[in-house]
């Protein structure tokens, strides 16, 4: 057998074992996981921005 049928091989179960460890470690965390985290990140800024008291504007002598 040629050597670069051996190498194309071994290339090709090399890449399948990376995709299928891939699938495994992101079976175990789904993205959901991660929109979760930036939505109630969202909304506690929204919170702080609705709670914080802003500076009042110079009234304007008459």
């Amino acid at each position: 057998m040629e050597i670069t049928v051996q190498l194309a091989r071994h290339h090709r179960a090399d890449l399948r074992a990376r995709a299928a460890a891939h699938h495994a470690a992101t079976a175990l965390n789904p993205p959901t996981a991660l929109r979760t985290r930036v939505g109630w990140s969202l909304v506690e800024l929204g919170l702080r921005l609705a709670t914080t008291p802003r500076p009042t504007a110079p009234a304007f002598a008459r």
